[in-house]
């Protein structure tokens, strides 16, 4: 092979992963959840017996949220192609999102044109007693970080609430120079306590109208480290799918929103 025709072949090269990492950094499509929005009536869907008085409203049925998971997995199988992916899920809500999202990229895998090779792992994130000095948390569990130098990783969460652990996460685990980092959040709640970490933080989606408390790391982070949501949902305390309260309503299929009844009977005074 000639010098000109290894040079040509370098570009070609060069320009296929630059356009595969732009098609990765457009801005996904989410299902925002208006405020007004009154949600579905508990008697039209299955409610377990135990929760009946603890709800008000179902926000998300179980089938929405399901459809919503496979077309997270699509894109994100899209986006990376052959290319291996880790998975790092957080614990503990993350969980049942995390399984649900990592089968339907199995499926995929198995009978679509596309599929990339698996790892998966799970770690919790715990802040460092001096997290406002170092902006890290500690992760505990999982195996060693190094294994994710060089390669693409997935982080899976269920919920961004404040924004401020998902950005002290991200900046321990660039520490590892992963080859790129990604995060998949099936929720992002509008809240005025968010430090602003949304999903690229594009200008052309203003869902978010609440004033933001940002963290000096944000910038990086919004730059360098995709963000695929599944809904934006309003500034209720929302349980179901592995959302608790006090470890309850992890097995309630639907997202719900959480009344005061329940807050009262679940609260730790009454079960711990």
């Amino acid at each position: 092979m000639s010098a000109q025709d290894a040079a040509k072949r370098e570009t070609a090269a060069t320009s296929e992963v630059d356009a595969k990492r732009s098609r990765a950094d457009q801005p996904k499509p989410f299902v925002s959840i208006p405020d007004n929005f009154d949600g579905y009536a508990l008697d039209s869907f299955c409610i377990p017996k135990h929760y009946e008085d603890s709800l008000e409203r179902i926000l998300l049925p179980h089938g929405i949220i399901m459809d919503r998971v496979a077309k997270m997995a699509r894109d994100i199988v899209s986006d990376l192609e052959y290319e291996p992916l880790t998975c790092l899920c957080i614990l503990k809500g993350g969980h049942q999102f995390f399984a649900d999202l990592v089968d339907r990229i199995k499926m995929l895998n198995e009978s679509g044109p596309l599929s990339l090779p698996l790892r998966i792992d799970f770690i919790r994130a715990k802040s460092y007693e001096d997290d406002h000095s170092t902006g890290k948390v500690q992760i505990i569990g999982g195996d060693n970080m190094e294994s994710i130098r060089g390669r693409n990783v997935l982080i899976v969460e269920d919920m961004i609430d404040t924004g401020n652990t998902m950005v002290k996460l991200l900046a321990t685990l660039r520490e590892y120079e992963p080859k790129t980092l990604r995060v998949a959040s099936l929720f992002v709640k509008r809240t005025p306590l968010s430090n602003g970490y949304k999903p690229h933080c594009t200008s052309d989606r203003p869902s978010n109208t609440y004033p933001t408390r940002a963290s000096p790391l944000l910038p990086l982070l919004m730059s360098t480290a995709f963000l695929d949501t599944g809904f934006e949902v309003p500034n209720h305390f929302v349980v179901g799918y592995a959302l608790d309260y006090n470890e309850y309503f992890r097995d309630l299929p639907h997202v719900a929103i959480l009344n005061d009844t329940g807050k009262e009977k679940y609260k730790m005074s009454s079960h711990d």
